[in-house]
């Protein structure tokens, strides 16, 4: 994590960029993307993560992959791929080459250079939730997302520190026609942060209008564009064994520009894929590597990541289920996979709950800790997820951006210097006395410890008099707060010109062609 020091630290508390109506501030750490200071945790042996890998490749030359989109089929037979139909094939030594070219690591850059997020080793960047259909509040109730909403938590995901991307639509717009959503969406993210942006594969017009509001709104030219990573989409595979064509077009223009693609299975256990922890990892590996293979085909070094997001189903209902050991199992083992090929990784803060409640919390906590163990980089729906994503919660944005600045303080590497060891403090207190008065503790009380968001740790007395606010109020007081501290980005008077007529002329033609 980026390092600062404890007046910096001090600043980052006390000073927002303007002042809630309450005349308070929320406390959040510096800006800064984390760093494990350790080696992620192994769930597996080396041998059984060769078995995984060799099970996956015997599943790419034996029973092959539907590719849904003529053209990458075309591509991939005259690099010697065994098509059929929809159906390919591959040999493994096929998919070993061409994973091998993609990078290790990259940066993932954002119009403000001060918010360029690197991707890979031991880096953990955090990104808020991403495509709910439904938002919720403690006044509005769960219902569908507005344009409103959308608004509202891009505010959220650029005010927090401890989020270094959006996730893409916070909840989606359902009030904006499809045919132009993207274009309104990916202009409000362009404009209303200065994060990175992400994008979605809805098919190739909408990428491309996406990939010229990035290239606008960075201030660069085509040519420049093509050499920085500044665009991201996430690519889910229609397990098991699937990518419409929709996914592909994305896949085939993202990486020809040197673009970023995270290829995310949908493996849940005993509905998508194989109902064992190890029969699933082995869909999802195989999933995956059809996929980032194929974008190492069309552009040989270009950007991709390994994603992963494995969990299993309720077997009395069939709905999915999240933050679970079998998930925590999943997400270790799938870091595994990813270090496997020395690709960065994408996982996921999940949780299955239906209100912002306990179950909400210690879900998602499980969750955290096995990204962070498991050696994510890339972590999606870090804040707001509910519902196994079928809704955005506002308090809970809140909660989790507590979890996750827990989290990065708990990265933070421990200091041992001479001074921290603290021998002048217990010489000054001796035995029997207390450190509250100590010079070492005076020094540095105000910025010793994690200072929350959400956890009150006044006693009993204190909360009641203090009005008796549980998580769930306070989380709801929170949100509030920061959208009144939310100052929109700058950017330059001439890019936000030609950005708006590049959108206006695109609304004006009606966007793209749907179905609806």
């Amino acid at each position: 994590m980026t390092e600062t020091n404890a007046e910096t630290t001090r600043r980052s508390r006390r000073d927002s960029p303007r002042r809630a109506a309450a005349g308070t501030t929320v406390p959040q750490l510096p800006r800064g993307v984390a760093k494990r200071p350790f080696e992620p945790t192994k769930i597996v042996s080396d041998d059984q993560v060769e078995a995984i890998h060799q099970a996956s490749l015997k599943v790419l030359s034996e029973i092959g992959m539907e590719f849904l989109l003529p053209e990458a089929r075309d591509l991939l037979k005259k690099a010697g791929a065994k098509v059929e139909g929809e159906r390919v094939r591959f040999d493994p030594a096929m998919i070993e080459e061409l994973v091998a070219h993609a990078p290790s690591n990259f940066t993932f850059h954002s119009r403000n250079a001060q918010k360029h997020v690197p991707i890979g080793g031991g880096h953990m960047a955090f990104v808020s939730v991403g495509s709910p259909p439904n938002c919720h509040d403690m006044e509005g109730g769960r219902r569908p997302g507005t344009l409103a909403d959308f608004r509202k938590f891009l505010k959220l995901s650029q005010w927090f520190n401890c989020l270094d991307a959006c996730g893409g639509y916070c909840v989606e717009p359902i009030d904006v026609h499809p045919s132009i959503r993207h274009l309104v969406a990916v202009r409000d993210m362009a404009t209303m942060l200065d994060k990175p942006l992400v994008c979605y594969s809805l098919g190739r017009q909408n990428v491309l209008d996406a990939i010229e509001i990035a290239r606008i709104s960075h201030g660069v030219s085509e040519e420049e564009f093509n050499h920085r990573p500044s665009l991201m989409t996430i690519v889910n595979t229609n397990s098991p064994l699937k990518l419409d064509g929709n996914m592909l077009m994305g896949m085939m223009e993202l990486s020809s520009r040197n673009q970023i693609v995270c290829v995310t299975p949908f493996t849940l256990a005993g509905a998508m894929a194989p109902i064992t922890i190890a029969g699933a990892v082995v869909e999802q590996n195989a999933e995956a590597l059809a996929g980032l293979a194929f974008c190492q085909l069309v552009r040989k070094g270009a950007p991709v990541i390994y994603g992963g997001f494995t969990s299993n189903v309720d077997m009395k209902s069939g709905a999915p289920a999240f933050g679970t050991p079998e998930y925590m199992k999943s997400t270790l083992l799938g870091g595994q996979m990813a270090r496997r090929y020395g690709l960065p990784y994408r996982t996921s803060n999940t949780n299955a709950a239906n209100v912002v409640d306990a179950q909400a919390a210690y879900e998602s906590v499980f969750s955290l800790w096995g990204v962070t163990m498991g050696g994510g980089n890339y972590i999606m729906h870090s804040a707001g997820w509910m519902e196994g994503g079928l809704v955005a919660s506002f308090e809970k944005f809140v909660l989790d951006c507590d979890l996750i600045q827990m989290i990065k303080a708990f990265l933070q590497p421990i200091d041992t210097s001479e001074e921290a060891l603290g021998l002048d403090a217990i010489r000054e207190v001796g035995p029997g006395g207390h450190f509250f008065g100590a010079q070492h503790t005076l020094a540095r009380y105000s910025t010793a410890f994690y200072e929350p968001i959400i956890s009150d740790w006044r006693n009993y007395q204190q909360w009641v008099a203090a009005g008796s606010p549980d998580a769930y109020k306070k989380a709801n007081q929170v949100y509030k707060q920061v959208l009144e501290l939310y100052e929109e980005p700058p950017m330059d008077a001439t890019i936000r010109a030609e950005l708006d007529a590049f959108v206006d002329r695109r609304i004006k033609e009606g966007g793209v062609k749907t179905d609806f």
